[in-house]
């Protein structure tokens, strides 16, 4: 009787959470909300066999509910792989606020999310994301110890976007190598989507490489400064996917290689930060792969960040941290080697190995 008063498109919503597309057996997902800050955030915990779930928190206006916890086990999930491909000794979590983090976020409302952060007892340890600042965790560390990417000068790591764009650096040239031949980027053309901390540093990178870098953002007042600083040419057409350029690197949002933008892909190797890149693991992966395009998978190419703030937990320095990041690139050229001999996706045989360490350290914990 209840499924009579659901309309079709809400009654996939009747299992709002374990009947969601995006949940993969993930072992706990937190709702968090407090009245007095205005604090509504969602955590997810995917798996904690290799270690402690670490990720970091997202704030961003979402459209709804539905949307936010879709994002926040998607998330998460890619978390998981992201450590095991990388050979560190944690699990995968993620947590998303939802708000708008130039006007709500607030530091009350940052040291709330602390305590529920606290409150898993270490199982989840955040960090910074979309939408936060190294500040940010310095907030959420006066309340809890379960928070990595702290300040420099109260014995973090730091702000780990240069690390992460260097990581994807890394595999993009890795990319580059496998496709081209030479991984020199020197008059390559690559399209930047999204100029965030991320973006800006990886621009920095391919223009001191010699590389022609377009750049695209909704920020058209941050376009302008980044454009100015390092070169870089504003895209202005109304499809960069069409776009005949050698590498596409998406640094934004995830999802933007779906059914509207795979047919007039063009780019020749696709390799940036965005977390879960694919709309469709299996779907879009393999039409990659069928139209002949190199794409480096991104919970690898994109593990700098988490290399950096891991740093704070093992307690090694930069050196380390960078032969770390640096070797991204031999990882990748592994994985893209792999796939064409098996005849996979590079998606794939990069989740085949995670998988594989994952259930490797399960077996180990049983005996």
């Amino acid at each position: 009787m209840i499924s009579e008063l659901i309309n079709t498109n809400q009654l996939q919503k009747a299992d709002p959470v374990f009947g969601q597309l995006s949940f993969d057996n993930h072992e706990q997902v937190v709702f968090c909300n407090d009245k007095d800050t205005g604090l509504k955030a969602i955590i997810g915990i995917h798996n904690t066999v290799l270690g402690p779930a670490l990720g970091g928190t997202r704030m961003w206006q979402y459209a709804n509910e539905w949307e936010a916890l879709n994002d926040v086990l998607r998330l998460s999930r890619g978390m998981t792989f992201k450590s095991a491909i990388t050979g560190l000794n944690l699990g995968g979590g993620k947590a998303v606020i939802i708000g708008d983090a130039k006007t709500q976020k607030t530091p009350e409302l940052m040291k709330r999310f602390g305590e529920f952060v606290h409150s898993l007892s270490g199982k989840y340890i955040t960090a910074e994301d979309v939408g936060m600042e190294t500040s940010d965790m310095d907030l959420v560390r006066e309340v809890t110890p379960y928070v990595t990417g702290i300040s420099e000068d109260k014995g973090g790591a730091g702000n780990p976007s240069p690390i992460t764009a260097y990581g994807v650096f890394m595999g993009m040239k890795a990319a580059a190598k496998y496709k081209f031949g030479t991984d020199v980027l020197e008059d390559k053309t690559v399209i930047v989507q999204g100029i965030g901390h991320v973006g800006e540093s990886l621009v920095e990178h391919l223009t001191n490489d010699g590389a022609k870098v377009i750049i695209d953002d909704i920020n058209q007042e941050r376009l302008e400064a980044i454009s100015k600083k390092y070169g870089a040419v504003i895209y202005s057409g109304d499809n960069i996917y069409a776009e005949n350029v050698d590498i596409y690197a998406p640094c934004a949002l995830g999802a933007t290689i779906n059914d509207a933008t795979i047919n007039t892909l063009k780019a020749k190797v696709i390799a940036g930060a965005a977390n879960n890149q694919l709309a469709d693991e299996l779907k879009h992966g393999r039409l990659l792969q069928e139209k002949g395009i190199v794409y480096a998978p991104d919970f690898l190419i994109n593990a700098g960040g988490i290399i950096n703030v891991y740093a704070e937990l093992e307690n090694y320095g930069k050196a380390e941290i960078m032969r770390k990041t640096e070797n991204i690139y031999n990882t990748t050229l592994e994985i893209l080697s792999n796939a064409e001999t098996n005849d996979v996706t590079t998606h794939q045989a990069a989740l085949n190995i995670a998988q594989s360490r994952i259930e490797e350290r399960k077996k180990e914990n049983q005996l």
